[in-house]
C-alpha cells in the first residue's frame, strides 16, 4: 500500500511538473514589429482577445516581390487589448512571452503580448 501512494505521489509530482512546462514556463520572449491587422474578442466559453501583426519584408521566394509575415497573438491584459482595438492600421513594436502550450482562458496562441512598447502612425506619401 505504502509502494502506491508514492507512486501516486510521483505520479502527480510528474503531471504538475508537466502542466507547469507546458503552459507556464516561459520558453522565450521579445519583440515584433509591424502594423496592427487586426485585434478582436472572440471564444466560444472563453473570450479571449486576438491580433495579427503584419510584418513586411523584402525576402521572398518570388523574385521582385515583398513578402510579408503574419505574427498572430494573444492578449491577457484588457487595457492593452483595448489599445490596441482602437489603434489598428498602426505601427506597433509589441513585447511578447512565448509559452509551449495554450490556455484556453489565456487565449489561442502561444505568443501572448504583455506591453506595448511603441506605436507609430502609418504615413503614407
Amino acid at each position: 500500500m505504502r509502494a502506491f501512494i508514492i507512486f501516486l505521489l510521483a505520479l502527480l509530482l510528474l503531471g504538475a511538473g508537466w502542466y507547469w512546462w507546458k503552459f507556464h514556463f516561459v520558453f522565450g520572449e521579445g519583440s515584433k514589429s509591424g502594423e496592427l491587422n487586426y485585434m478582436v474578442r472572440k471564444g466560444y466559453i472563453f473570450k479571449t482577445y486576438e491580433g495579427k501583426l503584419i510584418q513586411s519584408g523584402f525576402r521572398s521566394r518570388t523574385p521582385n516581390t515583398v513578402q510579408s509575415f503574419d505574427f498572430d497573438f494573444s492578449v491577457e491584459d484588457e487595457r492593452i487589448a483595448r489599445t490596441l482595438m482602437s489603434n489598428d492600421g498602426k505601427l506597433f513594436n509589441l513585447h511578447y512571452r512565448e509559452y509551449n502550450g495554450a490556455l484556453p482562458w489565456r487565449g489561442y496562441s502561444r505568443y501572448v503580448v504583455d506591453s506595448i512598447i511603441s506605436m507609430t502612425d502609418i504615413i503614407i506619401r
